[in-house]
């Protein structure tokens, strides 16, 4: 669970498309120094994108999202330890937008050279819309000390008065600024990467995350027995905005094919199933879905069913194939999910009853597993127990279609090393089963 990070630049999809925020002043300029340092970065992802087994890659993920893979396929994302990887002052940029651009590169460099892990390196440079979202038309107050630690928030729903308050959510989109930013990365990047916009306007669709905030994690709890009648009022309302953002977008050709994206909580999109070649009037049918209940992952199956599920679903059936699940455990709610139309990727977090979900899931589903990401915030790994962890991931799901996504991470104890060392062993465990 995580909250969208506010100011000038957000960056989506895990690092992968920056974009300005509609309302700011942006300065859509590079300067000559700049643009020489993003033109060498962008021509060393080129080199490594044109590798052979690139290719071999995305048919792997293809052939993985068609559960036809006999071994667990491995994606690792040092997420919030990118900054203790690729420090400040590593980067050479003066510019915020260079700057932006060059992280992004730097990223997909170490991706290819030092992960090593499935994640394929694309030829290509994506760049995010310019839009702001109006929300809900109801403050929230977010109260934190910094960027990443914990927070607070003062829910604005306070009574069924309240719920008159809440307006449909409306992007203001920046088209002019949009322009010109592609425009800036096609001059920098031209006959190098290929430059393409992609739309990315959400991660999850689970509605329970604004269901928090809006009303507060600890009252939906009481709210749920004292006063089920605002909870499906609200959650009524917030189904219904983002189902209308969602046929906005459709409507007006911004939606973007997700098969060669990360989706869900984990893994690539890449299949035969769906589209794949670039178009202008992408339908919700032709994208992966992904829902989730983090907040709730405590009720009961039935008060899920009622509170939460029943919303969830009608937007899930508007898309191609889908994925379901991030942190919370889904065993018990197994019953409930698995009436997702096209379901195919379902999260096994930490928290969940590994060996339940290895039985449910079968070879029908895709097993995505997540191990705990502490393991890694260390100053050196433990390599004997991360071995002895790797063994049991492998024996628990050796007859399910794996995926093992290392993420969720706060940091990496300081030492990019241990993102290295991990995707070492498990390679070399997964090396040992093929055999």
């Amino acid at each position: 669970m995580f909250f969208s990070k506010s100011g000038l630049w957000d960056v989506s999809d895990y690092g992968s498309t920056p974009r300005f925020t509609a309302g700011e002043k942006a300065k859509v300029y590079i300067n000559k120094k700049d643009k020489d340092i993003l033109q060498r970065l962008a021509e060393k992802v080129a080199i490594l994108a044109d590798r052979p087994f690139e290719s071999e890659k995305r048919d792997l993920w293809s052939k993985h999202n068609s559960l036809k893979t006999k071994v667990p396929v491995i994606f690792c994302d040092p997420e919030n330890g990118w900054n203790e990887i690729i420090t400040d002052k590593e980067i050479q940029c003066e510019d915020e937008l260079a700057k932006k651009w060059e992280l992004v590169l730097r990223k997909e460099i170490f991706w290819a050279e030092e992960i090593r892990d499935d994640k394929v390196i694309e030829p290509r440079f994506e760049i995010g819309y310019t839009y702001d979202d109006s929300g809900w038309g109801i403050e929230t107050k977010i109260n934190r000390k910094n960027s990443s630690g914990a927070c607070t928030w003062d829910a604005p729903i306070r009574d069924y008065e309240d719920l008159n308050r809440i307006k449909m959510p409306r992007l203001n989109i920046d088209f002019n600024t949009t322009d010109q930013t592609l425009s800036l990365a096609k001059d920098i990047f031209k006959n190098v990467l290929e430059v393409r916009i992609r739309g990315v306007w959400w991660w999850s669709l689970g509605l329970t995350l604004d269901l928090a905030l809006l009303r507060g994690l600890e009252q939906i709890m009481y709210d749920m027995l004292d006063n089920p009648g605002l909870i499906h009022n609200l959650m009524n309302k917030i189904q219904e905005g983002t189902i209308e953002k969602l046929n906005y977008l459709e409507k007006n050709n911004l939606l973007s094919l997700n098969t060669s994206s990360y989706v869900g909580s984990g893994g690539f999109g890449y299949t035969e199933e769906l589209p794949s070649k670039k178009k202008n009037n992408v339908k919700l049918n032709e994208l992966w879905g992904f829902g989730e209940s983090q907040e709730t992952g405590q009720i009961s199956p039935m008060m899920f069913e009622e509170f939460v599920f029943k919303y969830q679903l009608p937007i899930l059936e508007k898309f191609g194939i889908n994925c379901y699940g991030c942190c919370e455990p889904l065993e018990k709610r197994w019953e409930i999910i698995k009436k997702i139309p096209n379901l195919r990727r379902v999260s096994v977090s930490p928290w969940s009853d590994s060996r339940k979900m290895a039985d449910l899931l079968g070879d029908k589903y895709i097993y995505s597993l997540k191990p705990n990401p502490a393991q890694l915030a260390v100053p050196k790994i433990d390599l004997e127990n991360v071995t002895k962890n790797i063994k049991q991931y492998l024996e628990v799901t050796k007859n399910c279609v794996t995926e093992i996504i290392m993420k969720d991470n706060h940091t990496i104890g300081k030492n990019p090393n241990n993102i290295k060392d991990w995707v070492k062993l498990l390679r070399k465990e997964i090396n040992i089963i093929k055999k």
